[in-house]
């Protein structure tokens, strides 16, 4: 049943308590082979079922089963394969996939030799030849292949608000991925980032859905291209299917509550948009939703992603995820049953990842008639068909003539734009910024001489901690000034490691202070990724904070620089300093353009892609509920001061200043068939040329679910000269302002709708 997101509207209308329980029950009861959505006979490739029709049950299994690299190395510190483990692997246990490194980045060479040793094994040496699939975490860029380009993270992307950069970042990342011999990537990821205590923040597009819609499909039509089969494409894989970006505690791989309206309206529809642009694989969520482990639920995996989305493609969970259906989650009371739990729940490849447990289990319960050939092969078809589509089966091995994309100079400059587009302007008191021609600036903190916090998670390593694999293109906020400055003007005693004391030592900062001019304070966040960067609350730490006031007592002015991967509250330093620049995880031209926005040389645009919260406990979102703006803090006094960020999503200054006028519609009234033209002038009001994104918010004045204050619809990105005005136009139609009831269904409610760009407003009334 291939149902699109149109049909969402006609989504199950069952209460959470009634969905809940059909989920409950589908992690304690095998249901049937015939429950799992099937590829009918008409639509099936025969050069597929010849060879399925060939395969032994241990064979179908082994393509079920992803392995790590480790299995199949020779020792801890090396790249050479073991000949005995590898064969081990492809032969005796069939294995049809392998991911990972082990420890950091490979050369290219070595990406080929490993690629090439893996598929000699498989096309040669095995009953079939069918070759191996192999995957990687290149999540900004190829950042398991050495001295490669990377870029801004998914959140730093998200705040350039430009899709069209984000595609090609996602070409470039597929062409240096494929050279690898590597045709899988797990990326984009397309939780919707709505607790900003979870690690993986920076890997999210942000809060808003619709935001996480566009950048996350421009990405999976880059990689894809719509054509899997080249030398520069990439299989994509949208990630975590579902609710992983939402844990009550903020901890990574924590259960999520999430209610059934809430789930459908803001954490699946990035899944339906992916599922349409093509995406053509899907990784699971590590955790649980209301109790419920999505690898264990037939409800999510089959009925929804497979039912509702209509998604065709392999879904491969997350690392060890099967066997903590017994180990951690407990719904499993065996192993075995972990196994079972999770294929019938409609899973197709298991990240084991570091033994062949989920192989023997499973052939044990095909042979035990627990599970049924049958299910098995509705797996094995979509992998080998994905095999098929890559090109793999035609052409497993690497090609050493690509050995040319692996790193051009177009990468890098797609990087460094990338990274000048989300720097994000917050605060520029007095015009602080940009900073005088041949000013002395003293720079410091723990982020000023860190390549680490510049790139965070996943950067040559898992963790992107270790400063000496990144390539020597690179460089830090300090050597970027020192460049741009002239050494004699930059003053620093930063070093590389994060918690070092000399990066927190205030009476060097003192000293330093007296003989510059300026204070240029870069703070934030170490490199972290998932579990290791879980933290219990937001707020900056001490000795951070410490430094702030101690930049602040010099009587110099303090211009803050914060590279981070989630909002790290700062309430209480923002009033001492004069400008904040926020560059989230820019990367490897990070640096350079750092600089460039702080000495004027570019002319910052970026906005942001999440609320930035005051206090470590107030956590409301942009589109928040009206109520959450009422506060009795005196007993039967009412304010509307409940939402109170240090800064709103969307927000971000420039050199230059913008104005809004003349917002019109083509029609006030409209009904369901109906498409609205809605079009606004833009004009660049101030001295220098710049960009500003144009974004447009609807209100439902009323309606049955208590609307939101406002929604983002779409957006644009216009680029002006000084005095220069242009019109913007967008569509909006009825399914644009619909949402989630009571009874599950998408709907447009009757009424009015107020549609705001700006300081400019205007009213529409749709009407059945």
């Amino acid at each position: 049943m291939n149902q699109k997101f149109p049909l969402l509207f006609l989504a199950l209308a069952l209460g959470s308590c009634g969905v809940m329980q059909q989920a409950q029950q589908a992690t304690s009861a095998p249901p049937t082979a015939a429950t799992q959505p099937a590829a009918s006979a008409t639509d099936r490739d025969q050069s597929i079922e010849d060879l399925l029709a060939k395969m032994s049950v241990e064979e179908k299994v082994g393509q079920m089963t992803q392995v790590t690299i480790d299995l199949i190395l020779q020792d801890t510190s090396s790249t050479a394969i073991d000949p005995t483990k590898l064969r081990e692997a492809i032969v005796d246990k069939h294995v049809g996939s392998i991911l990972n490194v082990k420890g950091h980045a490979y050369t290219l060479d070595q990406w080929q030799q490993i690629q090439t040793a893996i598929q000699n094994v498989a096309t040669k040496q095995t009953r079939l030849g069918i070759p191996v699939i192999y995957g990687i975490d290149a999540i900004h860029g190829a950042n398991y292949l050495a001295n490669a380009t990377l870029y801004p993270h998914n959140i730093g992307m998200a705040a350039t608000r430009n899709p069209e950069l984000a595609n090609q970042m996602a070409k470039a990342t597929a062409a240096a991925t494929r050279a690898t011999g590597i045709p899988w990537n797990f990326d984009p990821v397309l939780d919707v980032g709505r607790q900003p205590l979870w690690p993986r923040f920076e890997e999210t597009f942000g809060e808003d859905v619709y935001l996480v819609k566009a950048m996350g499909t421009s990405v999976i039509k880059g990689y894809e291209q719509g054509n899997l089969n080249t030398d520069h494409t990439v299989a994509s894989c949208m990630k975590h299917f579902l609710g992983y970006s939402y844990p009550a505690t903020g901890k990574d791989r924590t259960p999520a509550y999430i209610p059934e309206t809430m789930l459908r309206e803001y954490f699946l529809p990035p899944f339906q948009a992916a599922v349409d642009a093509g995406v053509s694989t899907v990784m699971i969520n590590s955790s649980e939703i209301n109790g419920v482990p999505i690898h264990g639920s037939h409800y999510y995996l089959t009925d929804i992603l497979r039912g509702e989305l209509g998604f065709k493609g392999v879904a491969v969970s997350d690392w060890e995820d099967v066997i903590r259906l017994y180990t951690k989650q407990r719904v499993a009371s065996s192993p075995k049953e972990a196994v079972r739990m999770a294929v019938e729940a409609g899973l197709d490849m298991s990240m084991v990842p570091t033994n062949y447990s989920f192989y023997d289990y499973l052939v044990e319960l095909v042979k035990e008639g627990i599970i049924s050939e049958e299910r098995i092969n509705e797996s094995v078809r979509r992998i080998l068909t994905l095999k098929k589509k890559l090109g793999l089966l035609e052409h497993p091995f690497p090609d050493a003539s690509l050995k040319n994309q692996a790193q051009t100079p177009a990468y890098d400059s797609i990087s460094y734009q990338a990274a000048l587009e989300s720097l994000t302007l917050l605060k520029n008191n007095n015009q602080r910024l940009p900073l005088k021609k041949n000013i002395k600036v003293v720079v410091a903190g723990p982020t000023a001489n860190s390549l680490p916090a510049l790139h965070g998670s996943w950067s040559y390593t898992w963790q992107g901690t270790d400063a000496s694999l990144f390539p020597q293109r690179a460089k830090t906020v300090v050597e970027a000034l020192q460049n741009e400055l002239g050494k004699d003007n930059v003053i620093s005693h930063a070093v590389t490691d994060f918690a070092a004391p000399a990066n927190y030592d205030v009476a060097q900062l003192k000293k330093d202070a007296s003989q510059a001019q300026a204070i240029i304070l870069c703070l934030g966040e170490k490199s972290y990724a998932e579990s290791p960067g879980v933290i219990d609350d937001l707020d900056l730490d001490e000795n951070q904070l410490a430094l702030a006031r101690a930049a602040k007592a010099t009587g110099k002015p303090v211009v803050l620089v914060l590279l981070e991967g989630r909002p790290r509250v700062i309430s209480s330093i923002e009033p001492l300093v004069d400008a904040v620049l926020l560059a989230y995880r820019p990367a490897t031209f990070g640096g350079p353009a750092i600089s460039d926005v702080l000495t004027g040389k570019y002319n910052p645009n970026g906005v942001l892609p999440f609320t930035y919260p005051r206090h470590s406990g107030d956590i409301v979102l942009y589109d928040h509920k009206f109520s959450e703006e009422i506060r009795e803090d005196v007993p039967n006094t009412y304010g509307n001061t409940g939402y109170n960020p240090q800064w709103s999503f969307g927000e971000g200054l420039s050199y230059t200043t913008f104005a809004f006028s003349n917002l019109q519609v083509s029609q006030a009234d409209f009904g369901p068939n109906d498409a609205v033209k809605v079009t606004v002038r833009v004009k660049n009001t101030g001295n220098r040329a710049g960009k500003k994104a144009v974004e447009l918010y609807s209100h439902d004045q009323y309606a049955s679910i208590t609307p939101s204050a406002k929604r983002l619809r779409a957006f644009t990105k216009v680029e002006l000269a000084p005095g220069e005005e242009k019109e913007v136009s967008f569509s909006i139609n009825a399914k644009d302002l619909a949402f989630v009831n009571q009874q599950g269904k998408w709907v447009t409610e009757p009424g009015a709708f107020d549609l705001l760009i700006g300081d400019q407003k205007v009213v529409i009334n749709y009407k059945e």
